[in-house]
């Protein structure tokens, strides 16, 4: 199960990381609301995916008011395809393992 990605393995990360997957630059009160986080949770979970350098994080303004956006990074990307990839590995050979001990056990 090397395959698996212990950071993704977080639920709230891979929320974070699925959601960033279906968009680019999604502004920090989108995820914020879209995953059910509070301000500071998030930062705390960006950070921890910036740090890995899978989450970008772009600082501006919209107007006056101050403005966080986030992407996921090329390396995020792929880290999230492998982990999806190896879940499904993982599901799929339980799914097997289970119709041959059904079938043994049938017999």
């Amino acid at each position: 199960m090397d395959e698996l990605d212990t950071a993704l393995l977080d639920p709230t990360r891979l929320s974070i990381v699925s959601l960033l997957a279906a968009t680019r630059w999604a502004e920090f009160g989108y995820v914020r609301d879209s995953v059910g986080l509070s301000d500071s949770a998030l930062s705390k979970q960006v950070s921890a995916l910036d740090r890995l350098g899978y989450a970008e994080v772009e600082k501006g303004y919209v107007g006056k008011r101050p403005r966080t956006w986030l992407n996921l990074s090329e390396t995020g990307r792929a880290a999230l395809t492998r982990h999806i990839a190896a879940l499904q590995r993982i599901a799929a050979n339980a799914g097997e393992a289970g119709r041959q001990h059904h079938q043994h056990s049938a017999d």
